[in-house]
């Protein structure tokens, strides 16, 4: 086949706009080690696609399946406990990230008094009642 028009894979897909998803998954497909199903040659990858979905030797439902699952899924997490700490030779610094990350943990107790800043006119008001 030394062209393929939309004609020629439409008897395998819905729509241009499927038949888009599916010739870009398949590249992915191909770009990561697949063996294309048609032959090669110099042509690039979107390309064999489009040729080897015309060519109906390609299973249509798992390169959809495929297309669905890979905006499915979610990368996982290395490990499961995720601190907040902050990488800082400051000293200072680690102790906030240290205060701040057991207060959003849950682990220390939050005193409404340590929130409200003595200099602030709220407070002062507040004082003075």
């Amino acid at each position: 086949m030394a062209r393929t028009t939309n004609s020629d894979t439409l008897p395998f897909v819905e729509s241009r706009y499927e038949l888009g998803m599916l010739a870009s998954q398949r590249v992915r497909d191909l770009n990561g080690g697949a063996a294309p199903v048609v032959e090669r040659g110099n042509d690039k990858p979107t390309v064999v696609a489009l040729r080897e979905i015309a060519s109906g030797r390609l299973d249509i439902a798992n390169i959809r399946h495929e297309f669905v699952q890979s905006y499915k899924e979610t990368p996982a997490v290395e490990n499961a406990e995720e601190t907040l700490e902050v990488k800082s030779d400051n000293p200072e610094l680690r102790d906030i990230d240290a205060e701040l990350e057991e207060t959003l943990l849950g682990d220390a107790p939050v005193d409404a008094a340590e929130l409200v800043d003595e200099d602030t006119p709220d407070a002062a008001e507040s004082d003075d009642e």
